[in-house]
């Protein structure tokens, strides 16, 4: 008896991941010489001004980042347009169906283990490397007992030794928690608010989906945009407060370095997120896109913003709370 095997609908070959490729590379060399140029080759140029043709590769690394994050915008722009459209005409069997989703739980998958990095080398700071400079051998033959181990540290150890004079207001007017007193002024507490509230409204709008009330998916889905919309402001507000009223800058010792990397990062997948669910909301309400049985494009963005919220949890409790 002959066997009926599911048709799987390959695509033609696309020059797409090509041109991926080529903008992702351009977006991180762009970013590597831009960071570069920040004490490297500015140290450099003032030595020798005959080195001055070398920051051309820093200072304009800007320009190859917006150029490599144009065109890698145009590329995800045409490739899911591609996907959207055989969708809508049926090309896509549930064995494919099936593919994205395991493709989107590995997409999640290295996004946590690039997450448990950062908060790896916040754990090592603050429990081993810290902790190894108190010890007074240590601190006496690298440093001539000069450092004061203290979290949050307001400089690098270099920076004490050498008279470094960049670092923040006070150690103890860092971004942490400030006390029952001041929370409802705080900031991280409001933007905790904001996420687990947009949680709860995403998961409202699947719900109204999967019960095809497209009025009621629209309607709480859009909540949840304008609420990853008003987190964003607050961290850019947050962002203004540490560096204008605490100096918390990058450079500014290992907690600065930490603070933004962690809460940056967070706040590009914040931007992601919202970006993803916008882009769903506007198929819904202008093209009538999603049925009960037919959404994953919106699932897969769900998806994505319920673990940027358990990520900010981490975020709240291990560098605010604990921080």
């Amino acid at each position: 008896m002959e066997t009926k095997h599911e048709a799987y609908y390959v695509p033609e070959q696309s020059k797409l991941p090509l041109w991926a490729s080529i903008s992702l590379f351009l977006t991180v060399f762009g970013l590597a010489n831009l960071f570069n140029s920040i004490s490297a080759h500015k140290k450099a140029m003032l030595a020798d001004s005959s080195l001055a043709p070398l920051g051309m590769f820093g200072h304009d690394g800007i320009y190859f980042v917006i150029c490599g994050f144009i065109m890698f915008c145009f590329v995800l722009y045409t490739w899911f347009g591609q996907a959207i459209d055989e969708n809508i005409r049926g090309l896509n069997s549930a064995q494919l169906k099936r593919s994205y989703v395991w493709g989107m739980g590995w997409f999640i998958f290295s996004e946590v283990m690039f997450f448990s990095a950062f908060f790896g080398a916040l754990w090592y700071l603050r429990n081993i490397s810290f902790p190894h400079l108190a010890d007074a051998s240590t601190n006496d033959i690298l440093y001539n007992g000069n450092i004061e181990v203290e979290w949050p540290p307001a400089q690098t150890p270099d920076q004490i030794v050498n008279g470094d004079s960049a670092s923040f207001v006070a150690p103890d007017k860092g971004m942490g928690w400030a006390g029952w007193g001041h929370v409802a002024k705080w900031l991280p507490f409001w933007n905790t608010v904001i996420l687990l509230t947009s949680s709860v409204t995403v998961h409202i709008a699947h719900v109204a989906l999967l019960k095809n009330n497209k009025k009621t998916f629209n309607l709480w889905l859009g909540i949840t945009v304008a609420l990853g919309i008003i987190f964003l402001g607050f961290q850019a507000f947050e962002y203004y407060e540490a560096v204008h009223h605490y100096g918390i800058k990058l450079h500014s010792g290992a907690y600065g370095f930490t603070f933004f990397m962690l809460t940056g990062f967070h706040g590009m997948h914040v931007f992601m997120g919202t970006f993803m669910l916008l882009v769903q909301w506007l198929r819904s309400v202008t093209k009538g896109h999603f049925t009960h049985d037919d959404c994953f494009g919106f699932e897969a963005s769900s998806w994505y913003w319920h673990f940027v919220d358990v990520v900010w949890l981490g975020l709240f409790i291990f560098v605010y709370i604990l921080g």
